[in-house]
């Protein structure tokens, strides 16, 4: 992994090296650049070693220098490529992934990007064709931002680096959708006129004819296979497992793991293991692995879960537990490592935990996509729950559209222990209204926020809704599962992969995310959804994959955590002062946006530090950072 940044136009080139510079955290090991001979293009790269540590040094070029290319990311299959480049007479000076895409290009056009397994975001410069062609990977793990002013062109792994271009204005459109969703639903970024790439985008800028377009050339579909029983899909998704872990060992640096205790971090742990040494028969080759905590109560701390699967797969145990001062000195940085807030407290223990592995890996895997993939989250189980109680009310639960029956669900409703209050709140209204209705309740966060807003900033929210329908209606499938792992592939993923970028990146860390290989996601959404959500069993197909894996305690776990952070906790005692600072400011009430009375009155009562609370926090350190000058 690394950082880009390029523009082009007229601008100042110092200044475009510093933009550069604002991503060194990205790649603290070396830097390159590319300058066209009339000053009108910079292509600048800031390295982290990963393949090829004596001779990748970017920007890289083909044969005869017509082509350069600067690239972040991994291209997990790049020796296969390499193979058949050679034999199509392509000649090579390093042996990086980084060459390999260029030379792709050089063959295969645009439609290059289809024959990559791997995370991305490249800009090729094409100096016969005078354009530049870009490109982000099909789930978007790695970040590719860039705006278009008309007269200048620039892209860039992070935003702040395009804020030497630009002045940091809010997009009070892209606003709302972080009310709403903490989240974005849609191209557009907090900063006003700078857009983020989409996941599986192609973006070619003409130099001479300042035109920009953007091509999609991949996108999730639910195209069933109907020709596969239970068993067969079963043993593929095991064997695709095994083999997306081997293909993401592929580094020329030491490798780690994240180990929550969950199933999704401990299957690629305990595949990781056997792969490297066989499960740990060689301290030489030992997985080091890497876990945050709390003090405050089991309910924050899953690291006894962790050590059982380090146990079982002889692991270099690494552990963090984190404390109110870690997160008072570091939430501000965090939030500027991020650009923009996205998702949970939950960046900040991975912050933490991605410093640790820093500081004994360069490569780290993770279980990221796990949930999505394999339909994992309770609000999954919650919104069938409702499916099903229609079906029997109305006698249409056997028809082949349901995954499961009322009857069915039963077994998996113990699940549900600690989300009673979602399911007071999902059923307290709307019941039976349509699909797209009911998925946007459980993923509707303004309730938690409306009432810490100034009355000019009110919302409607029919706006957000249409926005929302249009996504969650997109597929082409009437199952309501589908639908759902449709919007939070595309969506909500996004929000994870950002917090999993920068809190990576922030430390020279890179991380591989191996359940996002497209053909794990291709495999699942080709699965018909009585299979792949049977009987509303949360992760049905990967129990099944992996149950001869792990430890009994981890497949059969039932109190799913997710990272939680003691903030309810610390709001009450060593954290009030700070956070009165920060959310009573005067800058607060200059601003407008929320509703200074309110807030004191949160702070001030026994109330729980809500995901509202969490949001205002976020978005007032975000107003600190960026916009306030």
């Amino acid at each position: 992994m690394c950082g880009i940044f390029g523009i082009t136009g007229i601008f100042d080139l110092n200044k475009a090296r510093d933009a550069l510079n604002l991503l060194a955290h990205r790649g603290p090991d070396d830097q390159g650049e590319f300058v066209t001979e009339d000053g009108r293009l910079y292509l600048g790269h800031r390295r982290l070693s990963i393949i090829d540590l004596s001779s990748g040094r970017q920007p890289i070029y083909n044969e005869d220098k017509s082509k350069v290319i600067v690239f972040n990311g991994c291209i997990y299959n790049y020796l296969e490529i390499a193979r058949e480049l050679r034999g199509l007479g392509h000649s090579f000076y390093t042996n990086t992934d980084t060459e390999v895409i260029i030379h792709s290009y050089e063959q295969w056009g645009e439609r290059c990007v289809e024959r990559f397994n791997g995370m991305w975001a490249f800009a090729i410069y094409d100096a016969r064709e005078r354009r530049l062609f870009c490109s982000r990977d099909r789930l978007g793990v790695k970040p590719f931002y860039y705006f278009f002013s008309g007269s200048q062109f620039a892209f860039a792994s992070e935003i702040k680096a395009l804020l030497m271009f630009r002045k940091a204005e809010v997009n009070y459109d892209s606003l709302k959708d972080y009310l709403v969703f903490q989240m974005s639903l849609d191209e557009n970024t907090l900063f006003k006129d700078i857009f983020r790439l989409e996941p599986g985008c192609n973006l070619i800028f003409d130099i001479s004819e300042k035109r920009l377009k953007v091509d999609r050339y991949w996108d999730i579909e639910f195209k069933v296979r109907e020709e596969r029983d239970e068993q067969q899909i079963i043993d593929r998704l095991k064997w695709l497992i095994n083999d997306v872990v081997r293909l993401r060992l592929r580094s020329d640096v030491p490798i780690g793991a994240h180990l929550s205790g969950g199933m999704d971090s401990s299957t690629i742990v305990g595949i990781a293991s056997f792969i490297m040494n066989g499960g740990g028969a060689s301290a030489e080759f030992q997985l080091k692995t890497f876990t945050g905590g709390f003090l405050e109560g089991r309910e924050f701390n899953e690291t006894e879960y962790a050590k059982i699967v380090s146990e079982r797969f002889r692991t270099e145990y690494n552990e963090i537990l984190l404390t109110p001062s870690d997160f008072e000195k570091s939430i501000g940085d965090i939030i500027y490592y991020m650009d923009e807030p996205q998702a949970g407290p939950g960046v900040f223990p991975q912050y933490f935990v991605s410093r640790l592995a820093s500081q004994k890996v360069k490569v780290i895997l993770g279980g990221q996509g796990g949930d999505e993939i394999f339909l994992g989250y309770a609000r999954y189980l919650v919104a069938y729950l409702e499916e099903c109680l229609k079906g029997a009310i109305y006698d249409t639960a056997e028809n082949a559209e349901y995954v499961a029956t009322l009857k069915s669900i039963i077994p998996n409703l113990k699940l549900l222990q600690n989300y009673v209050p979602m399911i007071k709140t999902f059923f307290k209204e709307g019941l039976f209204a349509s699909q797209p209705e009911r998925y946007f309740r459980l993923m509707n966060r303004y309730a938690d926020i409306d009432n810490l807003l100034s009355k000019d900033v009110k919302l409607s929210l029919e706006d957000e809704y249409k926005k929302f329908e249009s996504i969650f209606m997109k597929p082409e499938t009437r199952s309501y599962i589908n639908r759902i792992q449709y919007f939070d592939l595309k969506y909500h993923l996004q929000s994870l992969l950002q917090v999993e970028d920068r809190t990576s990146m922030a430390w020279g860390l890179e991380s591989r995310v191996p359940f996002l290989d497209y053909r794990i996601v291709e495999e699942v959404c080709s699965t018909l959804p009585i299979i792949k959500f049977k009987n509303g069993e949360p992760k049905y197909l990967l129990k099944n994959a992996i149950k001869n894996l792990l430890p009994r305690e981890i497949i059969e776990r039932r109190d799913k955590m997710g990272f939680p952070v003691p903030l309810n906790v610390w709001a009450k005692r060593e954290l009030r002062e700070f956070l009165m600072d920060i959310l009573l400011s005067s800058r607060v009430r200059e601003r407008g946006i929320f509703d200074y009375n309110a807030i004191r009155g949160v702070l001030a009562s026994e109330n729980r530090f809500s995901r509202g609370l969490w949001g205002v926090l976020s978005l007032e350190l975000f107003f600190n950072r960026f916009i306030d000058g």
